[in-house]
């Protein structure tokens, strides 16, 4: 009775955590499009990247420092197998075409269009996982996701153009969900073994390896040159960067990376609602109900056998 107990209120606390990142991540879009008045998208991705490394490192080395100071524990360091520093080094590259692709969408195709075909992230993982890792799905998770989808598709679909001109930017919307996909999946399986800092900051140092580079040969102005600016850029850095994208890093400890990209569903309406209050852009009814379409979907998926691992979080963040 007591272990049941405390593994439903590790459920809850995980999903509490997980609607907390989702709403950080879902204040990307806006800090994107202000720090894009003075930088293009290659420098802001440039700076969100430098930006959490240095906070990561600090984080890490604070963690470590406390542990020998306060608690008198020696953190032994981590040792890596050719398999780890590879899935590393993937789960890095992979999310540099994701990021690139989807900007390159939203240049060739429409912004709604982009988007909707962006957030098919969790069908892509469902299917991987099926297809090529044998995972098996209940009817509850399976009926969640169909939830999920319908109800982010539907704020989108009413403006949804089929047109052979947007055909190109279509497939790299798509096929960046993809890569999306792979670096979920990837996350998840380092968090077997390595800490959320840890995966994060070899993410990080791989994409800010292919960024730099590209940013140099195609932006004219490397670095924010205004005060908001840089608050901006240390926004998309601490705030999107380290800690939303390391609390859905941190989840996958304890929830299948299938359950976790579903409650990325969530962040085109959230980014809708902070989009209304901050820019008085349209927020409709369907909004509402697209909303309590996708948190009904998240709900039936987590009766799902196949979602929480029955692991509590008990590693530390370092």
């Amino acid at each position: 009775m007591l272990h049941t107990q405390t593994t439903a209120r590790a459920n809850w606390m995980g999903l509490i955590l997980l609607s907390t990142a989702i709403l950080i991540l879902s204040s990307a879009s806006i800090l994107i499009r202000l720090s894009e008045n003075e930088l293009g998208p290659l420098a802001t991705i440039f700076n969100r990247l430098w930006i959490a490394i240095i906070a990561l490192v600090v984080w890490k080395t604070f963690t470590k420092a406390r542990s020998q100071i306060i608690e008198g524990v020696s953190i032994q360091p981590e040792t890596y197998t050719k398999k780890d520093i590879v899935l590393s080094v993937m789960s890095g590259l992979i999310s540099v075409p994701c990021v690139l692709l989807w900007a390159w969408s939203l240049t060739e195709s429409s912004v709604t269009n982009s988007n909707l075909l962006h957030n098919l992230m969790p069908l892509f993982v469902a299917l991987t996982g099926w297809l090529f890792l044998g995972k098996k799905f209940d009817y509850y998770f399976l009926s969640g996701l169909v939830l999920g989808l319908g109800g982010t598709i539907s704020i989108s679909i009413q403006d949804f153009h089929i047109s052979p001109d947007h055909l190109i930017g279509d497939l790299a919307a798509l096929l960046s969900a993809w890569f999306y996909a792979g670096t979920y999946m990837l996350v998840e399986k380092l968090r077997e073994k390595f800490s959320t800092t840890t995966v994060l900051l070899w993410a990080c140092s791989i994409e800010l390896l292919v960024v730099f580079p590209a940013t140099l040969l195609t932006e004219n102005q490397l670095f924010p040159s205004s005060l908001n600016g840089w608050l901006v850029a240390i926004g998309l850095g601490v705030f999107c960067q380290v800690i939303g994208q390391g609390i859905m890093a941190y989840s996958l400890k304890q929830f299948s990376s299938g359950f976790v990209s579903l409650f990325i569903l969530l962040e085109p309406i959230f980014t809708g609602f902070l989009a209304w209050i901050i820019f008085a852009e349209e927020l409709t009814v369907m909004n509402g109900i697209a909303f309590f379409v996708v948190l009904t979907g998240i709900y039936l998926a987590q009766l799902s056998q196949s979602v929480n691992k029955q692991i509590l979080i008990q590693d530390e963040i370092i």
